[in-house]
């Protein structure tokens, strides 16, 4: 961390440095499945893992656990806001790995302004001129909450600028909805998950470099049903899957069949393996990684 800092402070220049000299690879290797650990929760004020609400916030710990994760076979790249990846850069872990910057973070969670998911993160134009090989963005619906009508509009805008540069973005569609108290509740029913995907599929002038990053549904036998609503490429999103090893090994469940899908092309996960209930990145990781 002392040198991370230091170089920050007296050569910020060498984050563009590292960016020019990194390696890079295609989007997807000989077997067309992709594995990427997700970071990005942080810059979303989401810092929790199950009961620990402050999981994430330690950013020493954070990078350890993303490094290792990096390192391990099978793990094509990693999923961060520009933060999290000018530190990877500097740490020199990001050769010949997928690099994926995360667009709309505006979106903090548990604000009243929540669904008005801005695009606070990476622009097309930052990921084209860092090398970057693609970009994610966070979409959530709620029929309710005029704030959904913004971040589809500036949804679609992206997806014609990502287009134009011939950059993949992959769209995560949620329908969602708030609860009495105020807390955004994503719908994983068949019905609205697959609304999510024909929404998200129609967005922009072009759909060529689009992807889609999609839950596994409430009931995962629905999940074929739900997959044929769009031909575009996709993959599995974990999110927070529970705090127990039980939780975890039913989520690998889950992932199993999805993942047989014609159109599931990988997993995109985060807190689920970098923050394991037993502790054991590499075999979370190792785990998740035997499934594709």
């Amino acid at each position: 961390m002392a040198e991370l800092v230091r170089v920050r402070t007296h050569h910020p220049e060498a984050i563009a440095e590292a960016a020019t000299r990194r390696a890079r690879r295609p989007l997807l290797n000989e077997d067309g499945k992709l594995m990427i650990v997700a970071a990005d929760h942080p810059a979303r004020g989401a810092l929790g893992v199950g009961d620990r609400k402050l999981a994430m916030a330690n950013r020493a710990d954070l990078l350890q656990r993303l490094c290792l994760a990096l390192s391990r076979p099978g793990v094509d790249g990693v999923l961060a806001t520009a933060d999290i990846l000018d530190d990877l850069l500097l740490l020199g872990a990001l050769d010949h790995k997928v690099v994926m910057g995360s667009m709309n973070r505006g979106g903090l969670q548990g604000a009243s302004f929540e669904l008005d998911d801005r695009f606070t993160g990476h622009r097309p134009e930052d990921l084209q001129r860092l090398g970057f090989d693609a970009g994610k963005l966070l979409l959530r619906i709620d029929y309710d909450d005029p704030g959904s009508l913004t971040t589809l509009e500036s949804t679609a805008r992206a997806i014609d600028e990502m287009a134009a540069r011939r950059l993949p973005v992959f769209v995560e569609p949620f329908i969602s909805r708030r609860t009495p108290g105020g807390r955004v509740k994503n719908d994983l029913s068949a019905e609205a998950v697959t609304r999510s995907i024909a929404i998200a599929s129609g967005l922009g002038g072009s759909s060529a470099y689009t992807w889609l990053k999609v839950p596994v549904t409430e009931n995962p036998d629905d999940m074929a049903r739900v997959m044929e609503t769009s031909t575009l490429p996709a993959v599995l999103l974990g999110g927070d899957i529970g705090d127990s090893p039980e939780d975890q090994v039913a989520a690998y469940e889950k992932w199993r069949g999805a993942l047989q899908l014609p159109t599931v092309r990988g997993l995109v996960v985060g807190r689920s393996l970098l923050y394991p209930a037993d502790g054991d990145v590499a075999a979370a990781v190792d785990t998740a990684v035997g499934l594709l």
